[in-house]
Parts: structure tokens; sequence; C-alpha cells
């Protein structure tokens, strides 16, 4: 950890808002707002020093995945700009880590998808012959085996999970909640964490007793350690696509639907409330398809071989 925290910040910031900017009651209160909420994203390991741009841009797509008007994307990444542009003021830091990320531009941004041989050298790269390795081919498994979002998955409690059923009881956006297919390899590869967990691991934090998947010291996962966990394990397999937990999700959706599901049971499995958000993946599918044809269209074929 490095650097002020948020704590120590957040009483200056607000002088800075009221004195140097003049800014309403209201005004104020909205930005502290925004700034709470990336703490709370970010969770207790990380100081604002800390923040990459790389942070930023998977908070804003975080943002993006969660439904959130564009009006409110854009007034959260503002009111974080004017943080960051605080900090930047009072030499804290030499560059905001927001200062190139903009509002998403939704329902034209198409989300980055994985291939399936590229989701399976991501598992490949994982040693599993230790617990966070175990831990970490769980994670993956569910990940991307069940599509959930990187908060239901840091979430996610042992007793929502029934095997015998093959599922999982997500607890997702205003608590509503969804039950999810589970694959047999999450079910295997769960239960080999738990049983690793149980022989070696740290004892567990008092108040993390029901969560499925914990750091090394016996506490809950946090969403920005997963996805620094994700990153990590593209690199090791090859992919150069900017990758996030999402990724998995996005890819999870966009192979159903290659492979036939109906775009209402994917809304249902994504728990996404309106199919307007589901049917993004239509557009993923299209492009997808577009280039195929383009690569294979023998008129295409026949051009290249006579260069």
């Amino acid at each position: 950890m490095n650097g002020k925290s948020f704590e120590e910040l957040i009483p200056h910031y607000q002088a800075f808002l009221l004195l140097e900017r003049g800014l309403s009651k209201n005004t104020r209160t909205a930005y502290i707002t925004d700034v709470r909420k990336f703490e709370a994203w970010l969770g207790p390991d990380l100081t604002p020093v800390d923040v990459s741009e790389q942070l930023a841009r998977e908070f804003v797509r975080e943002l993006h995945e969660t439904g959130i008007a564009p009006r409110s994307q854009a007034r959260v990444i503002s009111g974080l700009k004017s943080f960051y542009g605080f900090m930047l003021e009072a030499d804290l830091i030499k560059a905001s880590p927001f200062d190139l990320v903009e509002t998403p531009s939704l329902g034209r941004h198409l989300p980055e998808v994985l291939g399936i041989d590229e989701v399976f050298a991501m598992l490949d790269a994982i040693d599993t012959s230790t617990l966070l390795g175990k831990r970490n081919r769980a994670m993956m498994e569910v990940l991307y085996g069940s599509g959930l979002r990187v908060s239901e998955l840091c979430e996610l409690e042992r007793n929502r999970i029934f095997a015998k059923d093959k599922l999982l009881l997500i607890k997702g956006k205003g608590n509503k909640e969804r039950a999810v297919p589970m694959s047999d390899a999450s079910l295997e590869a769960i239960a080999e964490y738990e049983n690793e967990c149980n022989r070696t691991g740290a004892p567990i934090k008092p108040g993390n007793e029901d969560y499925v998947f914990l750091n090394r010291t016996g506490a809950r996962l946090t969403r920005v350690m997963v996805f620094y966990i994700v990153r990590d394990l593209a690199a090791a397999a090859g992919i150069t696509k900017t990758i996030s937990p999402h990724t998995l999700r996005h890819s999870f959706a966009t192979h159903l639907l290659e492979g036939g599901a109906n775009l209402r049971a994917i809304q249902q499995m994504l728990g996404h409330e309106n199919i307007g958000t589901t049917e993004i993946y239509l557009h993923v599918d299209t492009t997808r398809l577009r280039e195929e044809i383009l690569l294979h269209h023998p008129r295409n074929i026949r051009r290249t071989s006579h260069k």
C-alpha cells in the first residue's frame, strides 16, 4: 500500500471542492459519493496513488456492465477526474489514471471476446499443484462456466452452491436472485480447491467463513485481486487482448449464442433486467460471422492467391 488513504484525503478534497472550486453542497456530496464508490470497488488494500489507468478503465467497464445510465456514468467519471485533479494540484501524483478514460459509447461498444481455445489456454496456464492455483482454476471455471459478474464471484457463498442440482443461486443487481447452471468442471475444481483449503489453507478471518474464494490471508477476494489474476493468466497464456474478468462473462454469453442458445435464456443466466443489454451479443456474433465470411469467401481467397 502506498500513499495516503482515501479516508485521509477526502476531508482535504471536500475543502478543495468548497474553497477552490466553489461547488454547491449537492455537487460536493455527489463527488464524494463517487469517490466512496470507487474506494469500495478497489477494496481495502489499495490507496488512490496505487490506481493505474488500466484499473480506472476496468472500473468504468464495470459501471457499463451493471447497466448504469450513460448520464450517471459520466457523472461518476467526472467526479473521479475531479478527485485526481485535486491530487495533481496537491503534487500527490504525477498523472491521473482517469485522464484518458471516457464514458463508454453504450450501444456501439462491442466487448472483447475470447475464443474457446484462448479460454482453454488460460486454464492450462494455471499451476494447480498449489492452493492458490487450485483456487484460481476454480475461480476461472466459475467465471467462464456460469458467466458471473466479478462482484457475484467475490460474494459467492458455500450455501449457494447446489452441487447435486449443478446450480448456483446468485444474488445479483438489486438483490435479485437467479439460478445459474454449473459445469462439471466447475464443481470438480471447487471440490479440489475446498479440499486443499481444509488441508493447507490459512485460518479464515472472522466474518469470511461463508465465502468460497479467499485470499492467502483467509479473507474474501476483492474484485481488484480477481482483475489482476485474470490479467496475469492471460499474459501467461500469450493473449495480447485487453482482458478483464468481464471478458470471461462476455465470452460465456457469446459462445452460448454461437452454440445455438436462446437469447432469452442467456438474458436469464446473465441476470440482465433488459433484453436490450443482452442483444449486444447478437452484434458480437454477427461481427464474428462477418469476419469469418470475409476470411473464407472464395472471392477474397481468389484475390489473395493472385497477388
